[in-house]
This record gives C-alpha cells, sequence and structure tokens, in this order.
C-alpha cells in the first residue's frame, strides 16, 4: 500500500515544522473514496478492511498522517481522515431512526447542553442524539438515558463505547411513566411518540430554570404537545423545523444539490415557569404599561 501525506509548500518548509498528528492504533478512522462512499473503523494493528475496490491492512494505516492517501491492494486510492462528530452520527449502527445531525446541533443550542451538564433523554434509540449530548456535556457532566426496550438500550450502549463515549452515560430500562430516577437536571429531551404524557415527570426531574425539548415527526403531535405544555405550566414555547440544503462545489457553476435534507421532524421547546404565561398573542396590559414598551419591541442588548 502507498501512503502519500500532503506536501508543504515552500513557505511552510522554510519555518520549523510542527509535529504531525498520526494515527494510532485503536484510533477511530474514516477512509473515503471520491465523494460518496465511505468507511468508519477502528485501527487495531493486525486488522483488515475489506471493501469493493480492495482491501487494506490496518497495519499499513497505522503512524500516517492523518489526510493521507493510501491505496488498496487492486491500487484504488482512499483518504484517511479522522472522523468528525458528525461522521460519528452519520454513520451510527442503526436499527431505528435517529434524530439527524441537522437537527441535533439546534437541540444542543437550545437546550443549552455543555460541559458539566446533566441532561436525561427518553427514546434512546440506536444512541445517535445520546452520543451528540455525551460528546456536549464531556467527562464532568451526565447523561441519563431512557428505553423501555432493552434491545435499544444495548445497541445504543455498544454504538457510546464504540466511540469512547459511554464513561459519562447511565442507562435506564424503564418507562418514563413511573418518572425519572434524577431530579434536578439542566434539560430533559423526548423523543417518544405521545411527549405530551409525560410533563409532570418531566417537571418533576427538571431543576427550575431547566429547559425542555422534545422532536415528534407530525403536526398533529405538535399540536397536542403544545397544548399540554401550557396546561403543565411551562412557557416561552417554540416550534422549529430545520431544512438543510447543500450545494455543489464546482466554482464555474455553484448551484444547489439536487435533493435535500428536507423534513425529519418538528422540535419544540418550553421553559418551566412559576406561574402560567399568557396566551400567544396577548400581553396584559398592566405588564406593558409598567414597561412603557410597544407591543412587538424586539429585544435589545444594553
Amino acid at each position: 500500500m502507498i501512503v502519500t501525506p500532503a506536501v508543504a509548500s515552500y513557505n511552510e518548509r522554510s519555518v520549523e515544522p510542527e509535529p504531525v498528528d498520526v494515527t494510532h492504533a485503536g484510533d477511530l478512522a474514516l477512509l473515503v473514496e471520491g465523494e460518496r462512499k465511505r468507511f468508519l473503523f477502528q485501527l487495531q494493528t493486525e486488522g483488515a478492511l475489506h471493501t469493493h475496490r480492495g482491501t487494506l491492512q490496518h497495519g499499513e494505516m497505522i503512524g500516517v498522517p492523518w489526510g493521507s492517501r493510501v491505496t488498496s491492494h487492486l491500487g484504488r486510492g482512499f483518504v484517511l481522515l479522522q472522523p468528525t462528530i458528525y461522521d460519528l452520527l452519520l454513520y451510527i449502527r442503526r436499527q431505528s431512526q435517529i434524530v439527524f445531525p441537522k437537527d441535533i446541533g439546534y437541540l444542543l443550542l437550545r437546550l443549552s447542553i455543555g460541559p458539566g451538564r446533566r441532561v436525561a433523554e427518553a427514546g434512546a434509540g440506536s444512541g445517535a442524539m445520546t452520543t451528540a449530548l455525551a460528546w456536549a456535556v464531556g467527562p464532568t457532566g451526565a447523561v441519563y438515558s431512557y428505553d423501555r426496550r432493552a434491545d435499544m438500550l444495548s445497541l445504543a450502549s455498544r454504538n457510546l463505547d464504540r466511540v469512547g463515549l459511554s464513561s459519562q452515560v447511565h442507562f435506564h430500562e424503564r418507562d418514563i411513566q413511573e418518572g425519572f430516577l434524577e431530579t434536578g437536571l439542566d434539560a430533559v429531551f423526548l423523543d417518544v411518540p405521545e411527549p405530551q404524557h409525560y410533563l409532570h415527570q418531566v417537571r418533576s426531574a427538571l431543576r427550575e430554570g431547566g429547559t425542555f425539548g422534545a422532536i415528534v415527526p407530525t403536526a398533529n403531535q405538535v399540536s397536542s404537545l403544545v397544548e399540554s405544555l401550557r396546561q403543565h405550566t411551562f412557557g416561552f414555547l417554540e416550534v422549529s423545523e430545520i431544512l438543510l440544503r447543500t450545494y455543489k462545489t464546482i466554482p464555474a457553476r455553484i448551484r444547489p444539490d439536487d435533493r435535500m435534507v428536507a423534513h425529519t421532524g418538528y422540535l419544540i421547546f418550553a421553559r418551566p415557569l412559576q406561574e402560567p404565561e399568557a396566551e400567544p398573542g396577548i400581553r396584559p396590559e398592566h405588564v406593558m404599561a409598567e414597561r412603557n414598551e410597544p407591543p412587538d419591541e424586539e429585544f435589545v442588548q444594553e
């Protein structure tokens, strides 16, 4: 197998070279052929990757710089990349529908997930959202993942082990109708068919000031959840949908790709309140008078 690292420019060679980040046994690696075919695997000293374009020995891909070009025994070329969290989510082993990366990014921001946070999710599935949550909370945080099916929890656990994030995840084979085992959580996320039935349990698990999020595939589910959220004294509701359109990267003719990642689910967010929020579009007159502000004034940072 031939390994060809990228060649440095004249200016790069004229200064002190920086240490090269190379592959090691045990690393997760992404092998890319052309624009479409990708292989995600763990490098093992005695391992081999068999593809439709030939076989590549793991040992010959260990100790080489990331971004190198490698070839199979048939002489077909591949690029060896270090996988991103996006790659890990997109190519996760699955036996159920996953939360797509385009939705996960916004979910993490709206739920304020970051290092040290404690978050629960219900509906672990294959573990894509679990993986993203574990990656975001880091080793100082904790993810509590619930599912009624032992087989889904087993798959999610294996997927977390595969990417080295299992240490911050606690799996529970439990129906959340019985309640969450944790309290004082920073966030709760539901990926279940009827999330409106579990809002009492969510409120008991969330700390004051925490955040709630859910994903559902149909509009009638959104309607049921929004109505129930108001009944359970949640406010600042938001319903969103993320549509992703990529573009062809040919400089002479930049244009949208023929296909796009359109509807995958509706995202619903809310915050627990001490008192019921006014109905949408209705602002109490005394509040407006006290603040001396117009009905639709935008938020301004002073």
